[in-house]
């Protein structure tokens, strides 16, 4: 997993760019799958090129939910796609005829190993990413509105969750953090410091450019 667009940058003294938002490529070694797209299409794209990120080598794009900060790259990005690229979204609607658009209501196989916890309710509705590593699983979520409680519920019908990477918002029951083997914060987490002082050797610093392995 590669965080290409966050609040912060990992990469320092890099023509990476921070903004207000989030997105993440994920790289199975047989599709790259794109996760949100941040909120400017610009620094989206900035931030790919100087991660030698090939928008033509998108397989697949998935929207955690449709607040601008997560959704805001797609204008840009979508013209660059090639092939039969497949978005998928909680948007009812066709918005692009360019790509081919899944509607997420339930959980569902995004592709090998990798899987959507599908629509959860919540001041905003969302969904999160469930990926298969080498030896457990992990979560990677927007902004985790419908809470992070019932996220992590809803990936753990796949087996033991070992970490959880994105956005918390204001998340502060940090006691069920306790299981995990790795937490990367970022985006609109409230509580990083918090949650680096209480697990300092599971948590990971974020930021654009931030490499992850599973």
């Amino acid at each position: 997993m590669t965080i290409v667009y966050d609040n912060t940058v990992y990469k320092k003294d890099t023509n990476l760019r921070s903004d207000w938002g989030f997105s993440c490529l994920v790289e199975t070694g047989e599709e790259n799958i794109l996760f949100d797209t941040g909120a400017n299409g610009e620094i989206l794209l900035n931030n790919m090129k100087n991660l030698g990120i090939n928008p033509k080598e998108i397989d697949k794009i998935v929207i955690s939910h449709e607040h601008w900060d997560h959704k805001g790259g797609l204008d840009l990005l979508l013209p660059l796609l090639t092939g039969n690229v497949k978005v998928y979204r909680l948007e009812q609607q066709n918005l692009d005829r360019r790509v081919e658009f899944v509607f997420v209501s339930t959980t569902r196989e995004i592709t090998e190993r990798v899987y959507t916890t599908g629509r959860l309710r919540g001041v905003v509705d969302e969904q999160s990413l469930v990926l298969r590593g080498e030896t457990g699983w992990y979560v990677l979520v927007g902004c985790s509105h419908p809470g992070v409680e019932q996220i992590l519920d809803a990936a753990k019908q796949y087996g033991r969750i070992k970490g959880l990477i994105g956005g918390l918002h204001g998340f502060n029951n940090f006691s069920i953090l306790g299981d995990l083997d790795l937490i990367c914060p970022c985006h609109c987490t409230r509580y990083k410091k918090e949650i680096k002082e209480l697990y300092p050797k599971t948590y990971v610093e974020g930021g654009v450019g931030k490499i992850i392995e599973i």
